[in-house]
């Protein structure tokens, strides 16, 4: 692991780091802020998973989450969204997929199964990275995104629900298997069974058992994205049947922007500590 960069921020640390990943075989990026109270021994960890075109630094630049996160003790954990690099497989004028819209899936289908692994990325290689180097209670994690990075917060925790004490997603992709900025990105990395694309479907993994305790998710309502790509009804309904408490908070006239985003940080972040801190 290399330090790219490290500033001190409300009595923390962020620091940017850099490691080659054999799990995605490239270079990769990732940032984390350490707070103050991380001194005197391990503290909770929240992962934050980006949305499309994004990188690590999108969040860390606009989400203003560094002042609460040093107030509750909070690790914040933000992973690149996807592979990257020359020798990765990419489609440079389809923001929808490839370098910076890796989906939080692990791809079966070349040219993209060799490095576009973020699902294994971000649930197995990355924790034991922060595990082996920074002062984490890994018995403690929480994992929250916005738009395909809240639909990959979603799955990973219906899927781990051992692991994660908490999950909520800014304008979450909840249905990625029939939405059409992500319908196609599945058939490229995952083929053309749409039946294989379940295991990566927040809805479709409740209809089909998986289960977490509870929800929070914020949407905006003029959000352009909502009802052709988000429809965020549909987690309902699935959260409805299963017997899954969700809070869905409609927020009036908020957009799909960090500007929505930063604006809710705070109550996301109180929400996730409370839940970390038995």
């Amino acid at each position: 692991m290399k330090t790219v960069s490290t500033s001190k921020s409300h009595g923390g640390v962020q620091g940017v780091y850099s490691h080659a990943s054999e799990v995605c075989a490239c270079d990769m990026t990732f940032a984390v802020f350490v707070p103050p109270q991380a001194k005197d021994g391990p503290v909770p960890v929240l992962w934050y998973l980006s949305g499309l075109t994004c990188t690590h630094a999108n969040v860390m630049d606009k989400g203003e989450y560094r002042r609460l996160a040093a107030e509750l003790g909070l690790m914040v954990v933000c992973p690149d969204t996807s592979p990257r690099g020359d020798g990765v497989a990419d489609e440079k004028d389809n923001w929808q997929f490839g370098q910076g819209a890796g989906f939080y899936v692990d791809a079966t289908q070349e040219p993209y199964a060799k490095n576009y692994r973020m699902y294994s990325y971000v649930t197995e290689e990355l924790p034991a990275l922060i595990s082996a180097n920074f002062p984490a209670d890994m018995s403690r994690q929480g994992i929250f995104g916005h738009s395909m990075g809240g639909h990959g917060a979603l799955t990973v925790a219906l899927k781990n629900p051992g692991r994660f004490k908490s999950c909520s997603a800014f304008a979450p992709i909840v249905q990625p298997s029939t939405a059409g900025w992500s319908k196609p990105a599945l058939e490229k990395y995952l083929g053309p069974d749409s039946a294989d694309w379940r295991a990566y479907d927040a809805t479709l993994l409740i209809d089909d058992g998986n289960r977490f305790p509870e929800f929070l998710v914020d949407q905006g309502t003029a959000d352009g994205f909502l009802n052709e790509g988000l429809r965020p009804w549909l987690l309902e309904e699935a959260c409805e049947k299963a017997g899954i408490a969700l809070s869905l908070r409609m927020q009036d006239d908020y957009d799909h922007s960090y500007n929505f985003i930063s604006t809710f940080m705070d109550d996301h972040l109180r929400w996730h500590a409370q839940r970390l801190a038995g």
